[in-house]
């Protein structure tokens, strides 16, 4: 039963990494290209606002959807799973409109701000969190010491 357990984990992590390999054939972000050149000088590309927003949040589901799943079958635990999915969606409620901001100010704020909260929106970086957060809080329940045996 292990082996299917992270055998799953495996297939909801690699669902995660298509999301991104697939990313400039399924998504609409035309600062995909702009933060790749890696040039703060580099010309503001031309967007449309409802199509950028929609794909987002599109994008946002996909990655939420894949996320809980890899915490629910890392921790068999449906309460957990709900707290990562919360937790998850606070930290875009709080940087999604960030990046909003920076977008509607042609990345005033600064470019590698503007490039890191793009960084929170299109990718699940509070999971690298949530898994040791949720690991460690195990660990404190079944009366283990964390990282022994």
């Amino acid at each position: 039963m292990k082996i299917l357990k992270w055998l799953l984990v495996a297939v909801a992590i690699f669902g995660l990494i298509s999301v991104r390999m697939v990313e400039s054939n399924l998504f609409y972000d035309p600062f995909q290209d702009y933060f790749h050149l890696a040039n703060k000088h580099a010309s503001f590309p031309a967007f449309n606002w409802l199509p950028l927003i929609l794909n987002y949040l599109f994008r946002f589901g996909l990655n939420l959807i894949l996320s809980a799943a890899v915490v629910y079958l890392i921790f068999k635990n449906k309460q957990w799973t709900l707290q990562a999915i919360f937790l998850m969606l606070i930290v875009f409620v709080i940087t999604f409109p960030i990046y909003l901001y920076c977008i509607h100010t042609k990345f005033e704020v600064g470019y590698l701000f503007s490039f890191y909260m793009r960084r929170f929106v299109i990718q699940p970086l509070i999971l690298l969190l949530i898994i040791p957060l949720f690991y460690y809080r195990k660990m404190l329940l079944d009366n283990k010491k964390p990282f022994q045996s």
